[in-house]
C-alpha cells in the first residue's frame, strides 16, 4: 500500500537511499534537505510522485512548513523518517561548548523540532509512524564521540518517551541503531574533526581522525539494505519500536545488554536496600 513519506536530510547518504528506495516502491515521497535545489538533482529531478523542500531541522518554522506542504500536496503524511544528521567528533576537553550545542541541536532537537511540526497531523488522521535513526551510540559509549553519543543518548530516552505520549492515537515510532554503513557520515560535509589543541590529546586525536578517515567508504553495512529494510518496517502493522541494524551493531548492543545485566546484579547488594527504613523514624 503506498504511503506518504517524509524524509530529512535526503540530499545525501541514507536519506537519499531511502528517498529513492520509497519511490521505487510506488511510495509517494517528500524528500527535504537544506538545499532542495541538490536534493531534487540528487533523486533524478521532478517526479509526479516526489515534493522537495527545503528543510533545516533546527528551524522550527521550516519544519511547520515543510509539513504544511506535505499535506498541501498529499493530504496526509504516514511515515516521518528523520534522518538528518551530524557528527561533531573529538575528545570531550577538545569539544568546545558552542560545538557540543550544535551537535545536540542538530541530532536531538532538529528531529524534535520536525516530529513536533508533523504530530498534529498524524494525530487528526488517528494514524502515522514516526522512524528516528539513532546509532549504536546511542546505546554504546564509544572513544572519540562523546558529543555524537550524548545526542543520540538522548534520541534514545526521547523516542523511548515518546511512544506513550502518542500510542493512544494509533501513532508508532521506531528508534533505528545502525553500526557503521557507508551513509557519508564520515565524510567532511557530515564530520566536524577536532584539531588538536590539548598536548596530553594530540597524539590519539591525530592518530584517530586518520583511523576514522581511512574507514570511510569501506564500512561493511550497505545503505540500500537499511534503506529497505527500514520501508519494510514502515509497512508493518505492529512495527518494531527498536531497530537494531547491522551485524555489528546487534553485536555490540547483546554485549552492552549482557554488561547492564552484570551491573544491576552487582549492585544489588549495596543497591538493593536503600529504601526508607520506618524503624530508624
Amino acid at each position: 500500500m503506498s504511503k506518504v513519506i517524509l524524509v530529512t536530510g535526503a540530499g545525501r547518504g541514507l536519506g537519499t537511499d531511502i528517498a529513492r528506495e520509497a519511490l521505487a516502491a510506488g511510495h509517494q515521497v517528500v524528500a527535504t534537505g537544506r538545499r532542495p535545489e541538490e536534493v531534487e538533482k540528487t533523486l533524478g529531478g521532478p517526479q509526479d510522485h516526489l515534493l522537495v523542500t527545503k528543510l533545516d531541522v533546527t528551524s522550527l518554522e521550516d519544519a511547520e512548513a515543510a509539513a504544511q506542504a506535505a499535506a498541501d500536496r498529499f493530504g496526509r503524511i504516514d511515515v516521518l523518517v528523520n534522518n538528518a544528521g551530524n557528527f561533531f567528533a573529538g575528545y570531550f576537553e577538545e569539544i568546545t561548548p558552542a560545538q557540543m550545542r550544535r551537535q545536540i541541536e542538530t541530532n536531538l532537537f532538529g528531529p524534535m523540532n520536525v516530529t513536533r511540526a508533523v504530530l498534529p497531523i498524524l494525530r487528526k488522521q488517528r494514524a502515522g509512524h514516526i522512524v528516528t535513526l539513532s546509532s549504536s551510540a546511542g546505546l554504546i559509549g564509544q572513544e572519540f564521540c562523546v558529543a555524537y553519543a550524548a545526542s543520540k543518548f538522548g534520541v534514545e530516552g526521547w523516542m523511548e518517551s515518546l511512544r506513550y505520549d502518542v500510542e493512544p492515537y494509533n501513532i508508532h515510532t521506531t528508534v533505528v541503531e545502525p553500526g557503521f554503513f557507508r551513509t557519508e557520515l564520515l565524510v567532511d560535509g557530515s564530520t566536524i574533526w577536532p584539531e588538536p589543541t590539548i598536548d596530553d590529546y594530540a597524539e590519539r586525536t591525530t592518530a584517530t581522525v586518520a583511523a576514522w578517515k581511512g574507514m570511510n567508504g569501506r564500512q561493511t553495512g550497505d545503505p540500500a539494505k537499511l534503506a529497505r529494510a527500514l520501508l519494510t518496517i514502515a509497512g508493518q502493522s505492529k512495527p518494531l519500536q527498536r531497530f537494531v541494524a547491522g551485524a555489528d551493531a546487534i553485536e555490540g548492543v547483546t554485549a552492552k545488554a549482557q554488561e547492564l545485566l552484570a551491573q544491576a546484579e552487582a549492585s544489588r547488594e549495596l543497591g538493593g536496600n536503600l529504601g526508607y527504613d520506618d524503624t530508624h523514624a
